[in-house]
């Protein structure tokens, strides 16, 4: 019989608070289970600060129980498998079944009612969000807790997954219930964990929608080759950006190379505009999981302009371009020439800068967004704009919008008049879309809330 202890397994903010916590209270197991079901069988509790999201009534009571009682083996084997595509795969443009497979525990199935909990990470933040049961007459658990949207630094969900997985073995081993799927699932990602090269493959094989071990030769001997040219967190950004659009190939080395000759123009790095004090931008690195893109993004704008004196006027094409180190042509939609991706493509002292849309706002929005990424200290040799939401792509973003049409400005232009023939004007005065301005008051309303905001 398995000891009633209450195993409380996840982890802790940097005040100490718990963020994130994968709770099971062992239980006997009622019927003939396997082995490693029986002796891992105990109460679910998932929670994120103070919001339990396992909260339901069990089909023949009444009573308001903190979460079902489930096998924790099975939650732990699939937290385990998809550990990598968990912590490092971005949500695509529109779900697919293969990514809801990856992301909601629903979708866990072995005759147990799993919680309607997805996870979803940007690279450095997690939103873990949860919905009661739609049926309320389905199955034998109905979970009824209020939905519940809460963002989380992705390395204490990482943590998190581990803790309980080890709490998981530890019941397993204490019952004699030795070598399963769980326990080779444990060594293969640590040993993956504490290989940085293997790392690096489970982190692309993530971001392009990939399970581990299933990337396909071609589109690995391509990462191989773009990550040797363009560096390593670029091609996980390029990677992102095929998962978004549902796809898992890579752009090659060539034919980057061939865009930027093509569709690029020459960029003079040593020419453009860098911070000359950046106190107010959070450190790179682990704080950036306590901060939210947009804010890192908007902090670096706003000091740009504070430094050029722009106050909240807009910028006009000219100045865009010296403050980016191109050509003012660049942003002619006129003599353009689109390409399939927006980029900056430095090598051996030489760059290029290549835009994708052929509108001149997208190329204003693009181009700005290039420059934010280098100012947020982005240096490898290729620089891409892409259209997924990673947290450096979500920075750039907020950069651009910030940049471009302050929102304190565009809240100013457009004093009580919200309509939108108004904020076409308002896109008008700062060359920019009328999407960037609904977006920039839709981000701003929502971070006023502590909401998740859209870039």
């Amino acid at each position: 019989m398995v000891e009633a202890h209450d195993w409380r397994y996840g982890s802790r903010n940097r005040t100490g608070v718990n963020m994130l916590t994968f709770n099971l209270l062992p239980r006997q197991s009622t019927d003939d289970a396997p082995p490693e079901e029986a002796a891992t069988f105990g109460r679910l509790e998932v929670r994120v600060g103070d919001h339990c999201l396992t909260e339901g009534v069990a089909h023949d009571a009444n009573d308001l129980l903190p979460g079902p009682s489930v096998s924790g083996y099975h939650i732990a084997e699939w937290l385990m498998w998809n550990s990598w595509r968990l912590r490092w795969e971005a949500r695509p443009d529109g779900l697919r079944r293969e990514w809801t497979l990856a992301h909601s525990l629903s979708s866990m199935g072995a005759g147990y009612v799993w919680p309607n909990i997805e996870i979803s990470s940007d690279g450095v933040r997690t939103s873990i969000s949860s919905s009661p049961t739609v049926d309320p007459t389905a199955g034998l658990y109905r979970y009824v807790g209020a939905p519940i949207f809460e963002v989380v630094a992705a390395s204490e969900v990482e943590d998190a997954i581990r803790s309980f997985a080890k709490a998981v073995l530890i019941l397993l081993d204490g019952a004699g219930v030795a070598d399963t799927n769980l326990h080779w699932l444990w060594r293969d990602v640590e040993r993956e964990r504490s290989d940085p090269e293997a790392a690096r493959l489970r982190r692309l094989e993530a971001r392009l929608g990939y399970d581990p071990d299933e990337i396909a030769a071609a589109d690995f001997r391509a990462a191989v080759d773009a990550v040797r040219e363009f560096g390593g967190d670029s091609v996980e950004e390029l990677a992102a950006d095929a998962g978004w659009q549902g796809t898992t190939t890579l752009p090659s080395v060539k034919e980057v190379t061939v865009a930027a000759e093509r569709t690029g123009m020459d960029l003079h790095l040593q020419d453009a505009v860098s911070l000359h004090a950046n106190e107010d931008l959070p450190a790179r690195g682990a704080v950036w999981g306590d901060v939210p893109a947009w804010r890192v993004g908007v902090a670096a704008a706003r000091s740009l302009r504070r430094q050029d004196a722009m106050d909240g006027q807009p910028i006009c094409n000219k100045r865009l371009a010296e403050l980016a180190g191109a050509p003012t042509a660049v942003l002619d939609e006129t003599a353009a020439r689109p390409s399939s991706l927006s980029f900056v493509l430095a090598a051996d002292d030489h760059a290029r800068v290549a835009l994708r849309s052929k509108w001149e706002t997208g190329r204003r929005f693009d181009l700005a967004r290039l420059l934010g990424d280098r100012l947020l200290g982005h240096a490898e040799p290729l620089s891409p704009a892409t259209r997924a939401y990673t947290y450096r792509q979500k920075a750039q973003r907020a950069f651009a919008a910030e940049l471009l049409c302050p929102y304190e400005a565009v809240c100013d232009f457009l004093g009580n008049d919200r309509s939108e023939e108004r904020c076409h004007e308002a896109a008008s005065h700062f060359n920019v879309s009328s999407l960037a301005i609904a977006t920039l008051l839709l981000n701003n309303e929502r971070s006023a809330r502590n909401w998740s905001a859209v870039w």
